[in-house]
């Protein structure tokens, strides 16, 4: 009984010492975990997208496509709307690694709090009014 007791508080005492630890961990240490280099991108239109995405910023997002935005998630065609109401602020780039079509393509590693981490593409249609119309999102085998 006297070993029960000696786990007992020991397990108590290594609780208390990490909750003190993460009450001291800074907000900007939890928010960098989010934050991520976006110098690749050379696309402006496509960094103001994936800084919104990385942010969670819904009013940011939208305002950069048109009204009838395209999705195809793996080649089968989503609502856009309902999607990224749901993803923002859940789905984000953990690493870009690679920038191709003048900046349009886009791909890296990617976490999702639904489906993990994986590796991932998405690629952006703009128009002339430097609107994205379309946008196909899936896995990469880069």
């Amino acid at each position: 009984m006297k070993t029960l007791n000696h786990y007992i508080i020991y397990g108590t005492l290594i609780t208390a010492s990490v909750n003190a630890q993460a009450a001291k961990t800074p907000a900007s240490t939890i928010q960098n975990i989010k934050t991520m280099n976006t110098e690749k991108l050379s696309n402006a239109v496509v960094k103001q997208a994936i800084e919104a995405l990385q942010s969670g910023n819904k009013q940011a997002w939208f305002a950069l496509f048109t009204n009838d935005a395209q999705l195809f998630d793996d080649g089968n065609k989503m609502n856009f709307k309902s999607f990224f109401e749901k993803a923002l602020g859940h789905e984000r780039f953990t690493s870009i690694d690679k920038v191709e079509q003048n900046g349009l393509h886009v791909y890296g590693k990617f976490h999702s709090d639904q489906w993990g981490d994986f590796k991932t593409y998405f690629k952006f249609t703009v128009d002339a009014n430097n609107k994205i119309s379309k946008l196909e999102i899936g896995q990469a085998s880069y």
